[in-house]
């Protein structure tokens, strides 16, 4: 395929959902053992995430989730058993239009370049959370240090019901391992 044909195909989908498997629904609430795991993990003894007492002083009026916890909602529950087999991803989601297009052009390689989270309002317990990713944006080929590659970014919005309450920005350079160019 043609430089040319493949941006086509590329600019073809952004704004477009990053995949067919539609908007990912969080199999639990947010709920007070995860939070409390989740603070104990990062050791952030904020008494907010944890203490009735404390958080109903606040400013919050309630317990809440530490914000960066956003993204652990709707993650998938791993599937262990045939991990290898799917290349290390935890589940057997379909994958993204965008990364198969990349592969098949020989942009093999996959390093996360940053993730910016937009933190809307802070979570409370119950709230049920939904996510939808759409594909912001594919760079024109840049060359790196890696090789050759492209910029894909994508934008994650969080939802209860029909409020925002969050949004992650992230991004990945596919490219060409070696420093291969086309």
């Amino acid at each position: 395929m043609s430089d040319a044909e493949l941006m086509r195909q590329l600019a073809a989908l952004v704004g477009q959902p990053i995949s067919d498997a539609g908007p990912t629904v969080a199999p639990d609430p947010v709920n007070q053992p995860m939070i409390r795991h989740w603070a104990a993990a990062f050791e952030d003894w904020n008494p907010v995430y944890t203490d009735p007492d404390v958080a109903a002083r606040s400013r919050f009026g309630e317990v809440v989730a530490p914000p960066l916890m956003l993204q652990t909602w709707t993650m998938a529950t791993p599937i262990i058993t045939g991990i290898a087999e799917r290349g290390g991803s935890p589940t057997d989601a379909s994958r993204a239009a965008v990364l198969n297009l990349l592969d098949e052009a020989g942009f093999v390689g996959t390093l996360a370049s940053n993730s910016e989270f937009e933190i809307v309002r802070y979570l409370h317990l119950g709230d049920a959370l939904t996510a939808t990713t759409v594909l912001e944006s594919v760079s024109d080929e840049k060359q790196t240090r890696l090789g050759t590659g492209h910029f894909v970014t994508w934008v994650t919005t969080y939802t209860v019901g029909d409020e925002v309450v969050g949004r992650q920005l992230f991004r990945i350079l596919k490219f060409r391992p070696g420093g291969e160019s086309s």
